[in-house]
C-alpha cells in the first residue's frame, strides 16, 4: 500500500537540490572571473620594457641611468615583482639569444653586437599601448640611452581580449542568474501549491498574513543557507582538485576573494529562498477559495 503524505509535507529535498545546482553554477563563473583576472595580473607585471644603452656608457653611466629609473613613477612597485629592474650585459643576452636560437652569430659576424640594457617591469596602470609609448619616449631623453623596446599593441591585444572574456563571462553569468531564479521559483512555486489548503485552513481560524509567512520564509532561509553552504563546499572542493591536478594552477589562487565568493553565493541562497517563498506565498494568501481548486 502506497505511503501517503502527510497534510503540510514539505518538498525540502528538492529545492535544496535546485538551489544547490543554481548556485554552483553561478560561482563557478565567479570563480572563473577571479582566476581570469589573476592571470592577466601576472601577464601584465611581466611585461617588461628594454632599455638599452649607449656602448660609450662608462659603468658610472650606467648606475646614473639606473637611479634615474629607479625614480620613475610607471615602474612596477608590486610585492610580486621585487626586483623590476635587471641588468642584462650585452654577454648575457648573447648567450640567451645563443639558446634560444641554437645559432652562434658570434662565431661568423667575428664580435658581440649587442648592447648592455635595463629590463623593467611597468607596473599594472600603465598597461596600456598609448602610456607606453608615453614611457618610451620619456626614457629615451635620459642621458645614456641608446632606444627602449617594448612588445608594441601587445597592451591593446591583451586588453581587447580581456575585455570580451569578462563580457561572455558576465552575459553567461547574467543568463544563468535569470534562467536559474526563474526555475527555483517554479519549484518554490510548486512547493507552496501544495500547501494551499493549509494555508486556507490557518486562514479560516484566524491566523495573520505574517503568522502564516514566518514558518515558510524561515524554512526558505533555511533551504538557501544549505544550498549555499552546499554549492560553496563543491566550489572549494572542485578549486582544490584543479589546483592538485593543473601545473601552475596554483598560482592563479586568491583564496581571500574565493572566500567573499563563497559568501556571496550563500548571500545569494539566502535571498533567493526567502524572496521566491514571499512571492509564492503573497500569491495564495489573496487566492479566492474557489480560485485553490
Amino acid at each position: 500500500m502506497p505511503k501517503k503524505k502527510k497534510i503540510g509535507s514539505y518538498p525540502n529535498a528538492m529545492i535544496v537540490m535546485s538551489l544547490t545546482a543554481a548556485l554552483f553554477l553561478i560561482g563557478f563563473c565567479g570563480l572563473l572571473v577571479i582566476q581570469s583576472k589573476k592571470l592577466v595580473s601576472i601577464i601584465r607585471q611581466n611585461i617588461e620594457v628594454r632599455v638599452f644603452i649607449d656602448k660609450e656608457v662608462t659603468k658610472a653611466g650606467q648606475d646614473s641611468i639606473l637611479t634615474v629609473l629607479k625614480t620613475k613613477p610607471y615602474v612596477s612597485a608590486a610585492i610580486e615583482t621585487p626586483t623590476p629592474i635587471t641588468f642584462v650585459s650585452k654577454e648575457e643576452a648573447a648567450k640567451e639569444f645563443i639558446e634560444g636560437t641554437k645559432e652562434d652569430f658570434t662565431a661568423f659576424l667575428g664580435e658581440n653586437p649587442l648592447r648592455d640594457s635595463y629590463r623593467v617591469k611597468i607596473g599594472e596602470d600603465y598597461f596600456e599601448e598609448s602610456k607606453l609609448q608615453q614611457i618610451k619616449k620619456d626614457i629615451e631623453t635620459i642621458k645614456g640611452v641608446y632606444e627602449v623596446v617594448y612588445q608594441e599593441d601587445l597592451a591593446d591585444n591583451i586588453n581587447r581580449n580581456v575585455t570580451k572574456i569578462y563580457a561572455v563571462l558576465a552575459s553567461f553569468a547574467l543568463i544563468m542568474l535569470i534562467i536559474i531564479v526563474l526555475l527555483v521559483n517554479n519549484t518554490i512555486k510548486l512547493a507552496i501549491y501544495s500547501q494551499r489548503f493549509l494555508i486556507r485552513s490557518m486562514q479560516l481560524v484566524g491566523a495573520t498574513n505574517g503568522f502564516i509567512q514566518r514558518p515558510y520564509i524561515l524554512r526558505g532561509a533555511m533551504q538557501g543557507t544549505i544550498g549555499g553552504v552546499l554549492a560553496g563546499g563543491l566550489l572549494i572542493g572542485l578549486q582544490q582538485v584543479a589546483v592538485r591536478n593543473v601545473e601552475g594552477l596554483a598560482m592563479l589562487q586568491e583564496y581571500d576573494k574565493i572566500v567573499i565568493l563563497v559568501a556571496v553565493v550563500l548571500a545569494l541562497g539566502i535571498m533567493i529562498g526567502i524572496a521566491s517563498t514571499y512571492q509564492s506565498l503573497a500569491r495564495y494568501l489573496r487566492m479566492a477559495l474557489d480560485d485553490l481548486y
